[in-house]
Formats: structure tokens, C-alpha cells, sequence
């Protein structure tokens, strides 16, 4: 089946084009030309055609949570909450939980992967071996150190899986076993840490590659002990960026995307409310409420986020050293270079996939054009949380 979509601007992944059409050829990505050589359209669409975003740091959707009760039904239903919020992609989030519960989501993730679950992209597991003095809201009495028997069981699952992120603070590790993750296959990401300078830039020496939620839960930019902040922002590493104006405030987003103009990508870390209408749900016996766009503890502990990709994309676009290309990149090609995928994640290339997120020209609606067939949902990003 040959499709023609035209009318949109199209973002490929690094350029916004003008008057072109994107030809799709049994579900995969053809050409792209100017509208002029395509031929008839098969669909006019008006707005913002991309590659299909990619969220890397996704605690849940549809009601549900990563957890450890978490099955392939249970990642399928996350994954598509979240395509319904126009996300083609993204790596259900474990934050700190028990050694049964990691094992339990790791089997899930591979079977998951082996049927092939749509938007099913890998498994972050933020935690367990964090630094407690900058634990958010993961719960204390969970963190610990990296073991032998955390490693071995870790390096089997980026092996087996399409993508595995691992977040983790140097404190809570040694080098050898940050090498051996590396070479293991899996993303490693700094985070959740109050680590000097020096000892961050030991963990990216060792083999990370990535901070996790840039400015939360790590140490600071002090003038006379720089932090994990001054490490990402001063080196090359990826890091990805809440840019809900609540978890970062605009002026240190500014810094950020005028510090680094390549490496950020845009993250939700949403957790069960995305996609749903939920105002409350329970986070290991703690309660989280919603709450005119946060969610927090009972306490006011930031516990996650209230956000979606296009919101975020919209916020980034705002500002002047983001703007509308950059914001698309870091949901999209940014976003896949962290995991290094050469499967055409996050560009339009031919040969590729077609699935693509379309945006209303204000950035407040997206929807899914999945591999030929685009009768999902739209939602506004305005109104709808994830």
C-alpha cells in the first residue's frame, strides 16, 4: 500500500521542510520529496509531521505503574497509553524496588520485546543503587550498594533486551562494574547522586554515557565544588530534561540548552496518571497526588511528572535557545541517539518504519500515524496528562 502525506511541514529528524510530501510503502518510510514530485496525496495533513517521539524515562501510564507486579499485559497497556499521547516509543521505567521485583520486570521486558509489544522500546531501571541523600521520592530502605549478584543479573538483561538504560550514582558503584555494563550493551546514566565533580567525570571515564532528569536529584553547580550538574553541562555526556517549568525552571533550562547545544532530550517521567484522568494513585504505600499540572508526596517531594511530550516540545520550542527544530529533536533524534538503535529510531530515512507523530501547528495536539494506519486517538496536550 502506497501512501502520500502532504500539506505538513516535515521534520526528518534534524531539518523542518517546507512543501514536501513524505511517500510510505507498506508502512515503511519511502521518500522524501518536494510535494511537487511526489504525486496526488493519498491524506493532506495539516500541522507538523516527525518521527515518532521517544520518551526513555516513562514510570508508568493508563492507570498503571513499573512495578513489580508488572506483566507483558501491563507493559503493553503503558506502552499504549502512551501512544495514545502521540509517543511511539518508550522504555518503561523500574525506579527502586526489591531484587524480585527488578527480576519480574526484566522477564517481562523480554517477553515483551519477543512478541513485539507497539512502542515497547527496552526498560530504564532508575535505581536501585543510588546515593539515599538524594533519593526524591525513591524509597530509602531500597537503595543500596551495586552487588556482584545486581550486576550479573543486570549485564544478562542488556543482552537480552532491545535497549536497557541503567540509572546510578558512582557513590553506590565501583568503575569495573559501570565498564561492564558498558560493555554489557546497557545505556548507563548518572543520577540521583551528590558526587563531586571528579567522581562524575570517573563514572563517564568508566563508561556512562548519561545523566538522568538534568538538574533534579544530583548535585549542584557550586562555584567551588562543582557537581554531576557542572560534569553534564561542562562535558559530552547525554541528559535528559524534564521541561515541565516545574522540575527546572525556565532560566536553567536556558543555560542548559545554551551550555550543550547537542546531547539534551526531552523525558516525561511520567508516572500512572498519563493518559488518564486519575487525581491520586499509590507509589509503594505512599501517596501521590495530582494537582494542577505536579504531583507530589504528601509531603511536597516532587514524585514524578505531570507532563507529555508535546507539552514539553512546546515549552522548549518557547524559548530562544531552543526554538521549534531543536525541540523536535530532542523527542526524537536526540532522544534515539542515547541509545545508539541503528533500526532508524527518531529520523525519516527510507526503509524505515512510518511511524510518526503529528503535531497541530500550535503544538497542543499529537497523534500517532502508525506503519500505515492512522486511526489512533489525538489528544490534547493542553488538557491531558502523561
Amino acid at each position: 500500500m502506497r501512501h502520500v502525506l502532504a500539506g505538513a511541514r516535515i521534520f526528518d529528524g534534524t531539518t523542518l521542510q517546507d512543501n514536501a510530501a513524505l511517500v510510505i510503502e507498506d508502512g515503511r518510510v519511502a521518500a522524501l520529496l518536494p510535494e511537487a514530485e511526489a504525486g496526488p496525496p493519498t491524506e493532506r495533513v495539516e500541522g507538523i509531521i516527525a518521527p515518532g517521539f521517544l520518551d526513555l524515562q516513562a514510570n508508568g501510564g493508563g492507570g498503571l505503574m513499573v512495578d513489580g507486579a508488572t506483566d507483558v499485559a501491563a507493559l503493553r497497556a503503558i506502552c499504549q497509553a502512551h501512544r495514545g499521547l502521540g509517543t511511539a516509543g518508550i522504555l518503561p521505567t523500574l525506579i527502586t524496588d526489591t531484587p524480585d521485583a527488578t527480576t519480574q520486570v526484566i522477564e517481562a521486558g523480554i517477553e515483551a520485546a519477543r512478541q513485539q509489544v507497539p512502542g515497547f522500546l527496552g526498560l530504564h531501571l532508575e535505581g536501585p543503587h543510588l546515593d539515599p541523600r538524594r533519593k526524591g521520592a525513591h524509597d530509602a530502605a531500597l537503595i543500596r550498594p551495586m552487588e556482584d549478584a545486581d550486576l550479573d543479573r543486570l549485564c544478562t538483561a542488556a543482552r537480552q533486551l532491545p535497549s536497557l538504560m541503567v540509572t546510578l550514582a558512582p557513590e553506590a558503584v565501583h568503575p569495573e562494574q559501570i565498564a561492564a555494563l558498558r560493555a554489557a550493551g546497557a545505556v548507563v546514566s548518572l543520577g540521583h547522586s551528590d558526587c563531586a565533580l571528579d567522581q562524575a567525570e570517573q563514572a563517564f571515564a568508566a563508561g556512562a554515557t548519561c545523566a538522568t532528569h538534568l538538574f533534579n536529584a544530583m548535585s549542584q553547580m557550586d562555584h567551588r565544588k562543582p557537581g554531576l550538574v557542572s560534569a553534564v553541562l561542562s562535558g559530552d555526556a547525554h541528559a535528559g530534561l524534564i521541561a515541565d517549568g516545574i522540575h527546572v525552571h525556565p532560566a536553567m533550562m536556558r543555560i542548559a540548552l545554551r551550555a550543550r547545544p547537542q546531547g539534551l532530550f526531552l523525558v516525561t517521567d511520567c508516572m500512572a496518571f498519563a493518559g488518564t484522568g486519575l487525581t491520586q494513585m499509590d507509589l509503594g504505600g505512599r501517596r501521590v497526588l495530582r494537582h494542577d499540572g505536579r504531583l507530589t508526596l504528601a509531603d511536597g517531594t516532587l514524585a514524578g511528572a505531570d507532563l507529555t511530550l508535546a507539552q514539553a516540545v512546546r515549552r522548549i520550542a518557547a524559548l530562544p535557545e531552543g526554538g521549534l527544530v531543536r525541540a523536535l529533536a530532542m523527542a526524537t533524534s536526540e532522544a534515539a541517539r542515547v541509545l545508539g538503535r541503528q533500526d532508524g529510531l527518531g529520523i525519516l530515512r527510507p526503509g524505515v518504519r512510518a511511524d510518526l507523530t503529528l503535531l497541530d501547528h500550535d503544538l497542543t495536539t499529537a497523534r500517532l500515524w502508525t506503519a500505515g494506519d492512522h486511526r489512533t486517538q489525538s489528544r490534547k496536550a493542553s488538557s491531558t496528562s502523561a
